[in-house]
């Protein structure tokens, strides 16, 4: 390469990291994309980028963090609630397009976004009061991590959920290896696999949600909880179930799942990925070729990554998956599959990925042992 294309191309890296930088950080100078408010005993937390459905980036995240420590610590607000701005979404995911620029770059924006994420995954996780999310629409990827682990969820009938990560050839992170498999039978498992999509009452009724609540009366609901004199986690769970009892809509609806559970405890029994496409191939029923078709379009190194996680978070703490899952995001970003995912579902929108490998059997086992491999002194530390 000759010094001057040389001297462009770093020129050209500058200014994409700065672009990348900015990007994520030019919104928190006001605090416009998260508002953190006292309204009386309760700390309000609303992601506001409605136009971006509430996408969480780095900046939000920093500003989110430091504010639930302080909470945590002072003696008031005695509650903290979290809610997304707009008619539309809680949170739809995390900033992933800039992740990825970052990502192929080798900017450490790839590395501080999942790490300071899982951070603030496992704080609210572990969070000392009451703390409630208010999952009134879209609800996937970060915005999960940012309302599953807290105390109390509350779902409404606009509450869109699901965990989409296998078809843009990452997995379901934000602590996904944690609470999907204690999801009943196989169903996290399924839910982690396929990316289907659980609505309204369905969300709590697959053990997502703790509550569900008509979203018209969402705003009466956080004033009742603004408005506690003594917001004990008692107190909190018996509003949050005085509405829940006054909820008809899709009261008597059955569970969507429910006709297929049967299938989907059998059929996601397996020691394998493999061994699961190979039981709904040989099952032929509609339901096990419909599942057939989605998985076939997923990124086989996802599905064996996910496949491996949940297995193993089975029988962990929060706190040991999230590092977990944080070694696998390194392994993401230094592979193909995540950035050729995000290419044909975010950018080109063309839905035609070439994963690579592009069968379940070209990824193998010891391809999968170095993603889960300790990072030594890049390890997440909580």
């Amino acid at each position: 390469m000759s010094r001057m294309s040389l001297h462009f191309s770093q020129r050209l890296k500058s200014v994409c990291r700065l672009r990348i930088i900015q990007q994520h950080m030019m919104s928190s100078h006001a605090g416009s994309d998260v508002l953190l408010e006292r309204v009386g005993n309760a700390g309000v937390i609303t992601l506001n980028r409605p136009k971006a459905l509430n996408a969480l980036n780095l900046s939000m995240i920093r500003q989110i963090y430091p504010q639930l420590r302080n909470w945590e610590k002072d003696p008031e607000p005695h509650l903290v609630i979290i809610k997304g701005a707009g008619a539309k979404a809680f949170c739809a995911g995390g900033d992933i397009r800039a992740v990825t620029e970052a990502g192929k770059l080798g900017e450490s924006l790839a590395q501080d976004f999942f790490r300071e994420e899982y951070i603030l995954n496992n704080a609210i996780g572990t969070y000392q009061k009451p703390y409630v999310a208010l999952i009134d629409g879209i609800t996937m990827g970060g915005g999960v991590g940012l309302s599953v682990h807290g105390q109390f969820c509350v779902a409404t009938e606009k509450t869109l959920f699901a965990m989409p990560e296998t078809a843009i050839g990452l997995f379901p992170d934000v602590g996904g290896g944690y609470f999907l498999p204690r999801l009943r039978g196989k169903l996290g498992l399924f839910l982690a696999l396929t990316g289907f999509r659980l609505k309204g009452r369905d969300v709590q009724r697959a053990g997502v949600a703790s509550h569900f609540v008509d979203s018209e009366k969402i705003t009466a609901l956080e004033k009742n909880l603004v408005d506690l004199k003594s917001p004990s986690a008692q107190a909190v769970a018996e509003v949050l179930e005085s509405y829940q009892s006054e909820s008809s809509v899709d009261k008597d609806k059955p569970f969507i799942l429910e006709p297929h559970m049967e299938n989907i405890n059998r059929l996601f029994e397996a020691s394998s990925v493999e061994q699961i496409c190979e039981n709904l191939k040989q099952d032929g029923s509609s339901f096990a070729q419909k599942q057939l078709e989605t998985l076939s379009k997923m990124s086989p190194t996802s599905m064996k990554l996910t496949f491996r996680q949940l297995r193993e978070g089975a029988s962990m703490s929060l706190q040991d998956v999230l590092v977990m899952e944080y070694r696998l995001t390194q392994a993401c970003m230094s592979g193909q599959d995540f950035y050729e995912g995000v290419r044909a579902v975010l950018i080109d929108k063309d839905h035609s990925p070439k994963w690579n490998p592009p069968t379940l059997e070209g990824v193998t086992e010891s391809y999968l042992d170095d993603c889960f491999k300790p990072l030594g002194d890049r390890d997440l530390s909580l």
